[in-house]
């Protein structure tokens, strides 16, 4: 019996997949299978004939030839394909570390209410260039057990996609990727966390996330910034709606303009702004869409009112957070960083 499919789509990716594949085949400790998802290649045959060569030398690999869907029906098909009980998800251009399978298979055998377990990622791109996509790496490898990741996600996605594996029955319970207007696996991880799916990590670094110039969160419209506080808007409601005693009224840290615009989705699943909080003096005391800036005096106790930061800056949520913790207020109980 085949305890992990590796599921890995693959699009014009003949250079990188060797090294990915030759690290999936020297994990040890599990049973596995790899499953290679072909969306539709057109770089004349050039990774087509990479994954022919990989699967005629070694019997473990499972080749999936498909015209060009997208990868959530890339993923999918993969998944539907799948022999394991646990799906290992990684991507043709990322690197799986020994010992990864092996660690989270045991992980999941050994906490049956865990549904999905991701790991510690190193960063494989420059951290000089790239500062942004680095500092996402630092923060998702701080965010580990089940009540963090569940309070992460409304910020952004905490679990690197290529560095999850998952329970192959929840696809059947809650449904697998979706294609839409949306980041397939961020979509994913609030539809699964909201049915009540507990996430959490080994804490070892299991893979390296690499960065190329083509990676799709950098060239596709669908995983720009606003696209996730699109998918998320209507899931923090519902969320807001069981867990902020004051609902529908909130309070948003954040009078920016950007701020304001993510914020204001809520208003369209019935949350009611009460009024916007920021530190800088040009904004406190106007009057923005009908609501009060107001300063950090005017911040409501913890049991008087429920606060929404929007804040967006670079460690700006922590500030925030560590300010409203001295004041006595519990994240998920008093409020939730939400950019």
């Amino acid at each position: 019996m085949i305890d992990v499919s590796v599921v890995i789509p693959v699009r014009n990716s003949a250079t990188s997949l060797k090294h990915a594949v030759s690290s999936v085949l020297h994990q040890t400790g599990v049973s596995f299978e790899i499953v290679i998802v072909d969306d539709g290649s057109n770089d004349q045959g050039a990774t087509r004939a990479e994954i022919e060569t990989l699967a005629h030398d070694t019997p473990c690999i499972k080749p999936i030839w498909r015209s060009h869907e997208g990868i959530s029906s890339a993923l999918n098909a993969g998944i539907a394909a799948s022999s394991g009980r646990f799906i290992a998800r990684m991507d043709a251009d990322d690197i799986s570390l020994p010992g990864r399978l092996h660690l989270q298979s045991q992980y999941l055998n050994c906490h049956p209410d865990i549904g999905l377990v991701g790991c510690h990622v190193a960063f494989g791109g420059d951290k000089t260039v790239h500062a942004g996509y680095a500092a996402h790496v630092d923060w998702t490898n701080r965010i580990v057990t089940p009540h963090d990741i569940r309070l992460a996600l409304f910020r952004e996605s905490p679990l690197p996609h290529p560095s999850v594996m998952f329970r192959k029955a929840l696809v059947d319970r809650f449904g697998g990727y979706r294609h839409g207007d949306f980041p397939e696996d961020y979509e994913l991880w609030l539809r699964w966390s909201e049915a009540g799916v507990s996430m959490a990590k080994v804490e070892e670094t299991l893979l390296v996330w690499n960065d190329p110039p083509d990676r799709l969160s950098r060239s596709c419209p669908r995983y720009a910034p606003e696209r996730f506080y699109t998918v998320k808007a209507a899931c923090l409601a519902r969320w807001l709606r069981h867990n902020n005693r004051h609902h529908p009224t909130i309070f948003v840290w954040g009078a920016g303009k950007a701020s304001r615009a993510r914020a204001e989705m809520l208003v369209h699943y019935g949350i009611t702004i009460q009024a916007y909080i920021d530190i800088d003096d040009k904004k406190i005391g106007n009057i923005v869409q009908g609501r009060p800036v107001v300063g950090k005096d005017a911040i409501p106790a913890p049991k008087e009112g429920f606060i929404v930061s929007f804040v967006g800056s670079r460690g700006g949520g922590e500030l925030v957070q560590e300010w409203l913790c001295r004041h006595g207020a519990i994240p998920g109980r008093h409020f939730i960083l939400a950019s």
